[in-house]
């Protein structure tokens, strides 16, 4: 096992589970849930509801973890991280953090706490880094990304989800003089480094470890980086979309490729990851519009990438850059794969199960899910689904009966 990688683990082995879904995309940041033992086909109905409940506007996604669900919400004033208990829906606590952000595509916080034991870190769609205590909601520390490093607030308020590795805390920030990457000490808040400068893209950042280097990978504003866990970077791949529009989470495809895809007529590429004398670089291998991931990130599994090019759900084959099928009806819609399925959920609340297969599309089920907009992308922990729209969470219980 990689050095690298055994961090990685270490890192969490105290702080969750395997069914747990501590962060953005879930423990490897790459929307797949190792729970195995879910439904192989639902009811009519649905699977079992196992609670709703009220919560304020915005896109934050949910982490799930140590009996507790955890988001972000606005309620019209202010923005603040919400805990849920995990079992019933009760709310636990709730912590304002900053003013509520407003914007015509939709109000409130866009990015998704991070939890390990008991900190956690969120972002305010206005910019605001807080580290709090996922027990009670307590202010550790927090920065202001705009006003401390000159940061600029995205278009669409700011949507990258801190990332964890190690004793940091690494965070899209989008500063001037050389702030587009920082490194925060996780206890403290204090900056252990930056690097390179850079608008701040709406991506969030993922670490891998290819050819025995760890790497943290970055889609920028205007660019996909590799930095060193030291703040060195590696490389760079110049990748400009509209709006600087730069936002579904870059894919890691093992062993040494990686993934990326935007919308806004700009397509995907893949980049192979070579390492010479302990120095990372990258060869593109193709780039073409087969898929552009508008809000919403991919999945890869078994040798194919399922995800939205807009809003038609596709397979595509990652080393040729080929379509492998599509399918319309689900709108820009997001996706988790988890059993060798794949958990879709449309963009007006339709949720689907899908056979992950190239060999064409295969729906075992669809539901009506929710009502409304439902932008953020589903959560599985411990079997259980968790959905959230503009209005509400609701949870539904996958568990094949045994």
């Amino acid at each position: 096992m990689k050095k690298g990688m055994i961090l990685f683990l270490l890192t969490f082995t105290t702080a969750v589970i395997a069914a747990d879904w501590p962060q953005w995309r879930g423990l490897n940041r790459d929307g797949i849930s190792k729970e195995t033992g879910l439904l192989k086909a639902w009811p009519a109905s649905g699977p079992r509801v196992v609670w709703r409940t009220p919560v304020g506007e915005g896109y934050s996604s949910l982490a799930v973890t140590g009996g507790r669900v955890y988001t972000m919400d606005g309620d019209g004033k202010d923005e603040s991280v919400v805990a849920f208990d995990a079992a019933t829906g009760k709310k636990l606590w709730r912590a304002k953090i900053d003013a509520e952000y407003f914007n015509g595509q939709g109000n409130g916080p866009r990015s998704t706490p991070t939890v390990e034991g008991n900190w956690l870190y969120a972002i305010g769609a206005n910019g605001k880094l807080v580290a709090l205590s996922s027990t009670n909601g307590k202010l550790i520390w927090s920065h202001d990304l705009v006003k401390e490093f000159d940061s600029e607030v995205p278009s669409w308020g700011t949507s990258t989800s801190p990332l964890i590795e190690g004793n940091l805390l690494l965070v899209n920030v989008g500063g001037k003089s050389g702030y587009a990457l920082v490194a925060f000490n996780k206890k403290d808040g204090t900056v252990a480094w930056k690097a390179f400068t850079d608008r701040q893209g709406y991506s969030s950042p993922i670490a891998a470890t290819i050819g025995g280097v760890r790497q943290i990978i970055l889609f920028s504003g205007t660019s996909l980086v590799s930095v060193s866990t030291d703040g060195k970077v590696y490389w760079k791949y110049p990748w400009r979309t509209s709006y600087d529009a730069n936002i579904a989470t870059p894919l890691f495809i093992p062993p040494d490729k990686i993934f990326i895809s935007t919308g806004y007529d700009v397509g995907a590429a893949v980049l192979k990851i070579t390492v010479a004398n302990g120095t990372p670089d990258y060869k593109e291998i193709w780039k073409n519009k087969v898929m552009q991931n508008h809000f919403n990130s991919s999945v890869y599994h078994q040798g194919y990438i399922y995800g939205f090019d807009n809003s038609i759900l596709k397979c595509i084959d990652p080393n040729s850059g080929t379509e492998k099928w599509k399918v319309s009806g689900l709108g820009k819609g997001s996706l988790i794969l988890a059993d060798g399925r794949l958990i879709v959920l449309g963009d007006a609340g339709q949720l689907a199960l899908v056979e992950a297969t190239p060999t064409g599309y295969k729906e075992i089920a669809k539901v009506p899910a929710m009502q409304g907009k439902t932008w953020t992308m589903p959560v599985l922990a411990n079997s259980k689904l968790y959905l959230r729209s503009q209005k509400e969470i609701a949870v539904y219980d996958l568990a094949a009966a045994k």
